[in-house]
């Protein structure tokens, strides 16, 4: 057989032992390095922290181009899963827990879910004049009195939610009653108001002083700032800030083509 002839059977016998698609397309080579590297963190063979194999060595361990594996390397750090430390190599990143948009969750739930701890220490319960922009979320008069609630919520006892509420009298007038040891706030008001609209707004802030001091994180650390305002038959309920330091939470959902969440 001629070195040509050796050549195209070489490639065919690689063509047709390469992994494919449920519709039967072949898996692109960048695709099948990133997918050996994520089944290794999902089974638990590869830990957060651990050092992945070098570019050399997975160019030697599966045949490919060091483009190809660098592409593979390069999404998965997109995708949070690894972390990359010019000189000293890919690692294995710690993973972030993760809250929907689309709905609001029992963060307590959520957490025990993990198999992790949960706490939630109340600050603040009282009632307060309602500012310009709180009377303008809550359609209350400036200088209303409105319920005002801060509280911390804690994953295995770290602070990964500072929650800062505001919520209308007309429409919770026992909120400041309650025993917020027993429940935290919002698993209060999703029980009691049969809310039917949700907003939710996501900024990239950074804390101030006091925040970064509830949160144990440094003031220069980005956070995630979810806002969220509920109504119930075109009623505002609530008026929420949920500050997470970013290294800490994240906040995403997935859902399908026809705008409906899509359970994982």
């Amino acid at each position: 057989m001629t070195r040509t002839a050796t050549s195209i059977a070489n490639q065919r016998h690689h063509t047709a032992r390469r992994p494919q698609t449920l519709t039967g397309e072949p898996v692109a080579l960048f695709q099948q390095v990133k997918d050996h590297i994520a089944h290794k963190i999902q089974d638990g063979s590869l830990r957060a922290g651990d050092r992945l194999p070098s570019e050399h060595e997975l160019v030697a361990q599966f045949g490919m181009s060091r483009m190809t594996v660098n592409r593979a390397l390069r999404e998965l750090v997109d995708q949070g899963r690894i972390v990359r430390v010019a000189g000293v190599g890919s690692f294995v990143a710690e993973q972030k827990p993760q809250s929907t948009l689309l709905q609001i969750v029992n963060l307590a739930s959520e957490i025990r879910q993990r198999g992790h701890d949960y706490a939630c220490e109340m600050l603040v319960v009282e009632r307060v004049a309602a500012t310009l922009e709180v009377a303008s979320a809550l359609n209350v008069r400036t200088g209303d009195s409105v319920f005002h609630s801060v509280c911390v919520h804690f994953e295995d006892g770290l602070p990964i939610q500072l929650e800062d509420r505001f919520v209308n009298p007309q429409v919770v007038p026992d909120f400041a009653q309650q025993d917020f040891s027993q429940q935290q706030p919002s698993e209060f008001l999703v029980r009691t108001v049969p809310f039917d609209e949700i907003e939710h707004v996501v900024d990239a802030v950074l804390p101030t002083p006091d925040q970064a001091q509830r949160l144990q994180m440094d003031a220069a650390e980005p956070c995630l700032l979810l806002t969220r305002r509920t109504w119930t038959q075109g009623v505002p309920v609530t008026l929420v800030r949920c500050l997470h330091p970013a290294s800490r939470y994240r906040l995403g959902s997935r859902y399908s083509a026809s705008g409906n969440p899509v359970s994982t």
